[in-house]
């Protein structure tokens, strides 16, 4: 059995997540919905948003002008102004996107370059100033959406007293296509477009959020899988710091970025296929934006870096280490000072890899030598020692289970440990560690703790996402456990609050680590005769 095409699973990971049946909205039908009267002042006009159960929201609010014509593949600027109250009732576009077998990730939104819009979910217009929490959504860097069903934030805002602020932003190709200084100053960042269009959106929060109840001194980002890369990408870029104040990285330990060059190179190929030479500007912004989508070239995933081996490779449009807007990889060698003060906290779920096997028709039929032969296959200079040190740690698995767990351990674990320890080194701010060991109920817990189940749970979602959580009670009780945790963080910086044993900052010396469970509970240096074993 060969490892997965992760990478390439992971770009489609909003489609994935809607394999599960009845997940395309957490819209209720027995909730009150109304247009709100009175609009709400922001940087750019008057938007009017609506009511329901005690929240207001606001969806759809432009950010940004439209990347479009001449503004394509250029950093963001501003919307022009307008006096009209906008009516922020629908979700603006997403952006232009990969469709996975599932269909397009959320269903009912429009898919288009114009894409840069928020979302905004608010228990007061009261110049309260609430702890604001900006979610950055998962799918790689190639798909999903600030509207989909998982992180809609009307429960986690109400049962929080926090302001939700979801965000859409440029994609693949339009937002990662590195051009070569041929193309002129203007496009030299144009391989970190995406990336520079959340800076925008967490200008506008800095800006406006007041208005909306917010505390623009208190903003935290958080973001899982791809989200969470993109949350440590800002935390080694120069134009978001002083935008968030704390930072969430859930399943999505972001530690390398393909250099300039590599970049370059990748954008030459889509070049090629669209026939447009080298610097013709005119040809490139007047090209049909879906010629431009289907021709990307299909690029194999970028090896990890030599000093981490270890970590998720990643490859085609992403974004680049461009000398401008990221001057260094994230987090190798170490953990970027510019953000020492940012507290963080991290983690990924026991059994990730499990949702990506979960159509293998061999699922749960794998026998223990192939198990074998699959450790030896990916880790084969560890695998000796491995194999043993998996059983012991893992004595009720399957050797599908097993195959799971090492893929997971190699995928995610390892690289959660690469960044926590990098960021403790600092020697500032506080880092703190989880692993969410609860498994989910559905499907006879075949997927255990997969890939995206601690969504739901934080953004309290349970009744819509059934299907993914399991029925029973355990579900909203993790959730609100979960979810808890979360505003807490959001609010003070410390993850520590009821319902959970007191969870210390995580050392090289201790390794603290909080396992998410019906009875969760602090492990320290989890796992670590595999960790030792991972980073010889």
């Amino acid at each position: 059995m060969q490892i997965p095409k992760f990478f390439h699973r992971l770009i489609i990971l909003s489609a994935i997540f809607f394999t599960f049946a009845g997940m395309t909205s957490c819209d209720n039908p027995s909730r009150s919905t109304e247009p709100e009267s009175n609009p709400i002042k922001t940087s750019y006009g008057p938007v009017r948003g609506l009511h329901e159960d005690g929240i207001y929201i606001f969806k759809g609010l432009r950010y940004a002008s439209p990347p479009v014509g001449e503004l394509r593949f250029k950093p963001p600027v501003p919307p022009e102004p307008w006096s009209t109250p906008v009516e922020a009732y629908e979700f603006g576009n997403q952006a232009m996107q990969s469709v996975g077998p599932g269909g397009p990730a959320t269903g009912s939104q429009k898919t288009d370059e114009d894409c840069l819009f928020l979302n905004v979910w608010t228990p007061g217009l009261d110049m309260k100033k609430r702890p604001v929490m900006v979610w950055l959504h998962g799918g790689g860097f190639s798909s999903g959406s600030g509207g989909d069903a998982f992180s809609n934030g009307i429960n986690l805002s109400r049962k929080g007293d926090v302001v939700i602020v979801t965000v859409n932003h440029r994609l693949n190709v339009f937002g990662f296509l590195q051009l070569s200084e041929a193309w002129g100053a203007d496009y030299a960042s144009s391989g970190q477009a995406g990336m520079l269009d959340i800076v925008m959106s967490l200008k506008w929060v800095k800006d406006n959020i007041i208005n909306f109840g917010g505390d623009p001194g208190n903003v935290t980002i958080f973001g899982e899988s791809g989200g969470g890369r993109k949350v440590a990408m800002l935390m080694a870029m120069e134009p978001a710091k002083g935008l968030f104040h704390k930072a969430i990285i859930q399943s999505g330990s972001g530690l390398d970025a393909p250099s300039k060059t590599v970049a370059i190179e990748t954008g030459r190929g889509l070049l090629k296929n669209l026939g447009i030479a080298e610097g013709d500007v005119k040809a490139l912004m007047s090209a049909d934006a879906l010629s431009i989508f289907n021709a990307q070239p299909k690029t194999p995933p970028i090896p990890p870096s030599p000093t981490d081996q270890l970590t998720v490779p990643i490859g085609g449009f992403v974004p680049c280490v461009d000398g401008i807007a990221l001057k260094r990889k994230p987090f190798i060698p170490d953990a970027p000072a510019i953000s020492a003060d940012i507290p963080l906290m991290i983690g990924s779920n026991k059994d990730e890899m499990a949702i990506f096997h979960g159509n293998d028709p061999k699922i749960g039929k794998y026998t223990d030598m192939e198990f074998i032969e699959h450790v030896k296959n990916v880790l084969p200079n560890k695998a000796d020692e491995l194999i043993p040190a998996l059983r012991s740690a893992f004595p009720d698995y399957s050797p599908t289970d097993l195959i799971v767990a090492t893929d997971s351990l190699k995928g995610y674990f390892i690289a959660t440990a690469f960044q926590a320890e990098r960021k403790a080194a600092l020697n500032g701010a506080p880092v703190y560690v989880y692993l969410m060991e609860w498994e989910t109920m559905a499907d006879n817990r075949r997927l255990r703790a997969h890939h995206a189940l601690d969504v739901p749970l934080v953004f309290d979602n349970v009744e819509a996402t059934r299907s993914m959580v399991g029925e029973g009670p355990e579900p909203q009780r993790m959730a609100d456990l979960m979810s808890s945790v979360w505003v807490a963080f959001a609010r003070t910086g410390n993850p520590n609050t009821a319902g959970l044993p007191i969870w210390p900052a995580y050392t090289l010396e201790n390794r603290g680590t909080m396992f998410f469970n019906m009875e969760s509970h602090v492990v320290e240096k989890p796992y670590e005769t595999i960790r030792k074993i991972l980073v010889k």
